[in-house]
């Protein structure tokens, strides 16, 4: 398991859980950041990403991808 920040561009992975206070973890799982959802990474760019979740496009800045924790 490791943060969402260090999967790759084109990288696809498995959500496994989303750590942070309990707002935070609301904010995540009301766009669509819930264990077992496929998430792929768009683009990373000095650690903000573009994700691909649920065939939405979202953008996360590094400390929210940081408390995404997933598997490839």
């Amino acid at each position: 398991m490791m943060p969402l920040i260090s999967v790759k561009n084109g990288e696809k992975a498995v959500i496994k859980k989303v750590t942070g206070s309990n707002e935070v973890r609301k904010y995540l799982t009301d766009l669509g950041f819930v264990e077992g959802s496929d998430i792929c990474v768009i683009t990373e760019i000095m650690g903000n990403m573009i994700v691909n979740i649920k065939e939405c496009r979202i953008a996360l800045n590094r400390e929210l991808a940081s408390k995404i924790m997933v598997e490839v």
